[in-house]
């Protein structure tokens, strides 16, 4: 007799468990560093803000979406099956042909680095800069093998069963909360004596970007009508970059507990909290920071958000309130936060090409589950192609290209609440989308609208995703043939 999915996975992730993971998924090193490059982006406090009220609006938007998905369809797989029920088997593989090669995988890899680039605050020897191999076409980096090792250890530790993933999670994604909420709390309390919050309110909707011409940055024209959508649409990307990743707890579905219940408010609470802390931490910035600055200050004050070192907004703002200590504290900081972050993306994403193998759509090894009742294969083919981007160092170029597939790909799931609605009426649905259809219209028409956007306005890295997402349309018969021979 055919095994149930039940008692292939089994049911350990409690609320909590599934909210650590929302939220410890999204949190990552983006927070303490974007904020730069939109401040040049956008030059203006008031639309800065506004970028991070509006992308934590929009995943609120589609955490609600996917809460009636996820209770409707509680199996591993998550948002491959969403998109596999409402079109069908070639839009699902698509999804995750493009999770793999870039969404999960990329995102892996660059946290992997992340991790090392701070690390060697304490450590220089493991900085990006000490080259260890030299093979003319290939430079790999001290900061590339650390990224290896920890990749190769945190798929290890989930390889051990989720029991101890899960703790692992909690543990990191609570010290991260805490650590973040702390920040926030010092700057508000710090700002009370400074006068930053008034220079950078005075004309906060007066919109003045950064312009670089020959390597040196000027003011340019101001920012008014229709161009202020533009520009805010590119520099969103940073902040709905820093919140991605929600969706993952949709992928490890089958193993948590009342899932029906759990998943649509773990959606909910997890980004709900990281939405207002990403909104509270650069309110943060701008009470102790100015927002316009220069690119030669001589200190973190002369340099503000806009040309913080390195663009680490959260070192900088950190050393006002603990001087020189400040680097060693962030870096501590955004080894934990990356860390955490990996540890979710790494655990949930292996279920993802567990379902897609049910299918005959990924490497049958990937099916298999060991004593420990996980997918061990698909964590190691996870885990190989990560340290594989990580050794090319094409995952920057990678991450590029996330934020266009990921949307579209959170248009189509969301348009498939009204395609399921009218092809399964009958199907159990423990919770629908609060306000239908205004919701789910809501976040199409503002998903749509940033990634027309980000293709007339950053087409050199919209472009590249579209190409992998289709790339995978040829690949699809490939593996469906394939694979489908060797099972018969």
């Amino acid at each position: 007799m055919e095994t149930t999915e039940k008692s292939e996975f089994k049911q350990s992730l409690s609320l909590f468990d599934s909210t650590m993971i929302v939220s410890g998924s999204m949190i990552g090193s983006g927070v303490f560093i974007v904020s730069a490059l939109m401040s040049r982006q956008l030059g203006s406090t008031g639309y800065l803000i506004l970028a991070w009220v509006i992308s934590a609006v929009i995943t609120l938007i589609a955490a609600l979406c996917y809460g009636e998905l996820a209770g409707m369809m509680p199996k591993a797989g998550g948002q491959y099956v969403y998109l596999k029920e409402a079109y069908n088997p070639l839009m699902g593989f698509l999804y995750g042909w493009t999770s793999f090669m870039v969404i999960q995988t990329g995102t892996i890899a660059a946290l992997g680095v992340a991790f090392a680039k701070f690390t060697s605050v304490f450590f220089p020897a493991l900085s990006t800069t000490n080259i260890i191999i030299n093979l003319g076409f290939l430079h790999i980096s001290a900061a590339q093998i650390l990224a290896i090792v920890i990749i190769i250890i945190i798929t290890l530790i989930n390889m051990r069963g989720i029991e101890l993933g899960k703790l692992i999670q909690g543990i990191f994604t609570s010290t991260k909360l805490l650590a973040l909420g702390v920040l926030i709390i010092a700057g508000i309390i710090l700002s009370m004596n400074g006068h930053f919050i008034s220079d950078n309110f005075h004309n906060m909707w007066n919109a003045v970007p950064t312009v670089t011409m020959d390597n040196t940055p000027s003011n340019g024209l101001p920012i008014k009508g229709f161009a202020i959508v533009m520009v805010m649409g590119v520099a969103m990307v940073g902040s709905l970059f820093s919140s991605d990743a929600w969706n993952n707890i949709t992928f490890i579905s089958s193993e948590v507990k009342n899932p029906g219940r759990n998943i649509p408010l773990s959606l909910l609470l997890g980004t709900m909290i990281v939405g207002i802390l990403y909104i509270l931490a650069n309110l943060t910035y701008l009470a102790i920071l100015p927002m316009h600055g220069a690119k030669d200050g001589v200190d973190v004050i002369h340099q503000g958000i806009a040309f913080a070192k390195d663009d680490r907004v959260g070192t900088a703002a950190v050393s006002v309130m603990l001087g020189n200590v400040a680097a060693y504290i962030m870096a501590a900081l955004i080894m934990v936060s990356t860390f955490g972050c990996n540890n979710g993306i790494i655990l949930s994403g292996a279920r993802l090409y567990y379902a897609m193998a049910k299918d005959n759509l990924f490497f049958k090894p990937a099916l298999k589950l060991n004593r420990k009742g996980v997918p061990s294969k698909s964590l190691i083919f996870q885990c190989a192609w990560a340290c594989l981007l990580c050794l090319t160092g094409s995952y920057s170029s990678l991450l590029d290209y996330i934020i266009i597939a990921s949307l579209l790909f959170y248009i189509f799931t969301i348009y498939g609440i009204f395609i399921l609605r009218k092809k399964q009426p009958d199907a159990e649905r423990p919770y629908k989308v609060f306000a239908y259809p205004v919701l789910p219209i809501l976040y199409i028409i503002l998903a749509a609208g940033i990634s027309v956007d980000l293709l007339f306005n950053d087409s050199k890295d919209t472009l590249p995703g579209l190409a992998i997402i289709l790339l995978g349309i040829p690949f699809y018969f490939i593996m469906k043939k394939t694979l489908a021979v060797k099972s018969s």
